[in-house]
């Protein structure tokens, strides 16, 4: 039975060395926090391309290549669950812009904004700059509050399995 309340969401993080792109929410679901690139699919479209297009809307990036590295699910008190597909992109084509959406701006590793991102970036994102696999869970509050977490870091085999249910 099919959730109503349950979103896939894919999410991108663009990476360039020890850099990586991040983008300002200009409108809607998320706006005024840095965060990677991504969002709902459209009917019948596959992971990876939702990601591309997501991509490309938000940052004109074209994306080659990209690798799953996180699954990650979110609760809110609304009911709402995101089902967040993250992919790390190092393979691209083209300079980020700005869009409607999103103001995309580099940031060394060592530099990342965690004040002005969602609260649980912090605690799976540097894993994922690190090259391990995470799967991860997080509850918000109405008010978009961190209530709780269980993050898992997951070899590569296992986290292939976990990513074929």
């Amino acid at each position: 039975m099919k959730n109503e309340n349950r979103k896939v969401v894919t999410l991108g993080l663009v990476i360039r060395g020890k850099q990586i792109l991040l983008g300002m929410k200009k409108r809607g679901f998320g706006k005024g926090y840095w965060n990677g690139f991504g969002g709902k699919l459209h009917e019948n479209e596959s992971l990876m391309d939702g990601m591309r297009r997501e991509l490309q809307e938000e940052t004109t990036l074209l994306m080659n290549h990209g690798e799953k590295v996180a699954f990650l699910e979110f609760f809110f008190e609304s009911g709402m669950i995101l089902e967040g597909h993250v992919f790390r992109i190092e393979d691209f084509s083209g300079t980020p812009s700005e869009t409607e959406e999103m103001r995309p701006v580099w940031y060394s590793f060592s530099e990342i904004p965690y004040h002005s991102m969602w609260e649980d970036d912090i605690f799976w994102l540097p894993h994922v700059l690190d090259k391990k696999n995470v799967v991860a869970q997080f509850s918000f509050s109405s008010d978009h509050k961190l209530l709780g977490k269980n993050i898992e870091i997951v070899p590569d085999k296992k986290f292939y399995e976990i990513c074929k249910k």
